[in-house]
């Protein structure tokens, strides 16, 4: 039995995912959560195999919970579930550490679909993204700045770009402030920026933040 963690703000949302996955004789939902502070208060007491997390979330947005999920509960596969349908999210998501990336767009066969593929330890990508990717890679289209980032920096690139000091990151993420403030110095180096002000207006305009 595949047990499901459904992470979404809107109840409606929740309500149609829940009555989705009943008519699945190998999935079962365990828990929900509006929010990542309810998610990780109820994981350590709901185990699940599959966590099915929306991005748009208040507080912690879903990227930044892959990391919080991934470094607690390693065992835990993350299918990222968003209204977000540009492939540089999906990038993102899997170098974060998501093991799926399914849009509220998609068949709902497709959620199932990932939900199996991820919890057998494999990976799922809606079709549309799949193809998108190729096609970049095969045009040779220019990388943007943010791509040139590993997962931990990108996560910090957000942060920053958020408005977030250095202190409340460390603690967030329980490393060494020296360890955030190097991996600020490599955002901005590989970004050819100067300050965090370059770095918001960046993830504005290319919407990496709300």
């Amino acid at each position: 039995m595949i047990r499901v963690f459904i992470i979404d703000d809107h109840p409606l949302i929740r309500e149609g995912l829940k009555s989705l996955l009943r008519e699945e004789q190998d999935i079962t939902i365990v828990a929900e959560a509006a929010d990542g502070n309810d998610l990780l208060a109820t994981l350590h007491k709901k185990p699940c195999d599959v966590v099915v997390l929306d991005i748009s979330l208040p507080g912690k947005n879903g990227l930044d919970l892959i990391g919080d999920i991934r470094e607690h509960y390693r065992g835990v596969r993350i299918i990222m579930l968003t209204i977000h349908p540009e492939e540089r999210y999906a990038a993102h998501a899997f170098k974060l550490g998501a093991a799926g990336y399914v849009t509220k767009e998609s068949a709902p066969r497709e959620l199932v679909a990932a939900i199996r593929k991820v919890a057998a330890g494999g990976m799922f990508v809606s079709p549309r993204f799949a193809e998108i990717m190729a096609l970049d890679l095969r045009s040779g289209a220019p990388r943007q700045p943010h791509d040139l980032l590993s997962g931990r920096e990108f996560e910090i690139f957000r942060l920053l770009a958020s408005g977030r000091k250095v202190d409340e990151i460390a603690h967030d993420l329980c490393l060494a402030k020296g360890t955030v403030y190097t991996y600020r110095s490599r955002v901005l180096e590989k970004m050819k920026m100067n300050n965090d002000s370059e770095l918001t207006r960046y993830a504005v305009e290319h919407g990496l933040i709300p």
